[in-house]
């Protein structure tokens, strides 16, 4: 069988012009004398060889051995050589071959070296192909500028939580109006409900609904819609006397509900979502944006002031008053409120925590009632410890009437005056709960039910004692 890239054999050396080869000498014993005798050859000796190295034979090498290169052959290793294994000896040169031998050596091996090297490259790509290396993306620099970026994805989580809290809340989201719309030439859209339009929560299956008190204030009859279609007749169960909340009450069971959350446990920076109906048109519509601040104070149109606000970004428009403001687990921890007018991206909503007690009483079928201390007072800021000389930031100042009040810090015969609270106190705790700007005197009296005695520590010219007071029902003109 052939050798693959066998090599020609070696042609034939030419005689090179103006290079002769070394004539022969002839022997140094003079010429014998010419006669008749016949004549006898001439015998002559050779001169030493002078080729060149490459014309060198394998009878040369024997006696001049020529080193192998050094990276034919790697040594042998160390399992080899335990084992008794020894490199075979290289195969006897055909005779006259001059360097045909070595060529064909050569050859050998360059092909040897090619079929391994193929065969390796395409084991190799197999094994890429089949571990899914080759067809894999190439990756992000983990570096730029010589700053780690970490792999991360808030925009995709958040997107998913306003997706689910909006595929899970909507359906308990409810819109309310009252009987009979007007139409407005203005209005391109065409009929727009005039008054008493806005939104509710459904809280509990058996057709309970929390929304705010001006949705449905003064109205004697109302329609509540589902997302679904279903429409009910609906009767206001109360008023909240606190804040601006109302419970609806529609005959119905089996009604989709949602989930009630703790709004204390909230924080400033984190995802908001509100659903509602603005303008009454745009039913079960879903804004996100994040909390902004807590214990906002507002005067809303009526001047009614309402404390304690949780304030957002959220989209918030006429109609969208009663719905949800969601967390980022789709729960209810405010009831949007309001908006101001006069800027974009100020929304209000009333803590859910502050709407829970009534709530609660209503599924009792109790009235609804607020604990009433009968006081008038500012929440502390480190602003207003400073500009009016008080000795702490926190806690209820009963301001006096000359830091522009002008009615009086405590109600006569309310239960803060049976209990000796003075004007100038600074309440700074109810039952040992500090008062701060995360939990303020009207967010812990929601805790409590009208008839309940509480201790109140009373910070008075620079001393601290304790009052007890009995907590009476607020007034539903208050």
């Amino acid at each position: 069988m052939s050798e693959p890239f066998e090599t020609a054999p070696d042609p034939v050396p030419t005689q090179p012009v103006g290079d002769p080869w070394p004539a022969p000498l002839v022997s140094a014993a003079p010429a014998a004398p010419v006669d008749d005798a016949p004549t006898r050859p001439v015998s002559y000796a050779p001169a030493a060889d002078r080729r060149p190295a490459w014309a060198a034979t394998e009878d040369d090498a024997e006696q001049a051995p020529r080193p192998t290169p050094e990276h034919w052959f790697d040594p042998a290793s160390a399992e080899a050589a335990a084992s008794g294994w020894t490199r075979p000896a290289p195969a006897a040169a055909p005779a006259g071959g001059g360097n045909r031998g070595g060529g064909r050596l050569l050859g050998l091996v360059v092909a040897v070296s090619l079929v391994s090297a193929t065969l390796a490259s395409a084991g190799t790509y197999g094994l890429l192909r089949a571990s899914g290396s080759i067809d894999r993306p190439a990756a992000t620099p983990a570096a730029v500028q010589g700053q780690t970026v970490t792999a991360s994805q808030p925009a995709a989580n958040e997107q998913s939580a306003i997706t689910v809290a909006a595929a899970n809340v909507s359906p308990a989201i409810v819109t309310i109006t009252e009987s009979g719309a007007s139409e407005n030439p203005n209005d391109p859209f065409g009929q727009i409900p005039t008054t008493g339009i806005g939104s509710g929560v459904i809280f509990d299956s058996n057709g309970w609904i929390v929304t705010n008190k001006h949705v449905v204030a003064g109205s004697t009859q109302l329609e509540v819609a589902l997302q679904d279609g279903r429409q009910f007749s609906g009767t206001i169960y109360g008023i909240d006397t606190l804040t601006d909340l109302a419970i609806v009450k529609v005959e119905a069971t089996g009604l989709p509900t949602a989930p009630i959350g703790n709004s204390s446990t909230a924080k400033v920076g984190q995802l908001a979502i509100a659903i509602g109906s603005p303008l009454g048109t745009y039913t079960n519509s879903v804004t996100a944006g994040i909390i902004s601040a807590f214990g906002r104070t507002i005067q809303v149109q009526d001047g009614t002031q309402i404390n304690n606000l949780i304030q957002t970004d959220a989209a918030i428009n006429p109609g969208n008053s009663g719905g949800a403001l969601l967390d980022a687990n789709g729960d209810v921890v405010g009831i949007n409120t309001a908006v101001a007018q006069t800027a974009e991206g100020i929304g209000f909503a009333i803590p859910i925590n502050i709407a829970k007690p009534i709530m609660e009483q209503a599924l009792a079928g109790q009235k609804l009632a607020r604990p009433w201390i009968g006081i008038r007072y500012q929440a502390l800021t480190l602003q207003i410890a400073d500009q009016e000389k008080l000795p702490v930031s926190t806690g209820a100042w009963l301001a006096p009437a000359s830091a522009g009040s002008t009615s009086p810090a405590v109600v006569p015969d309310s239960p803060a005056a049976k209990a000796g609270l003075k004007e100038g106190d600074i309440i700074t705790a109810v039952d040992g709960i500090p008062i701060t700007a995360v939990s303020p005197l009207d967010d812990i009296l929601t805790q409590y039910t009208p008839g309940t005695t509480v201790a109140l520590d009373v910070l008075r010219d620079g001393k601290t004692i304790t009052l007890t007071v009995t907590l009476g029902t607020r007034p539903a003109n208050l």
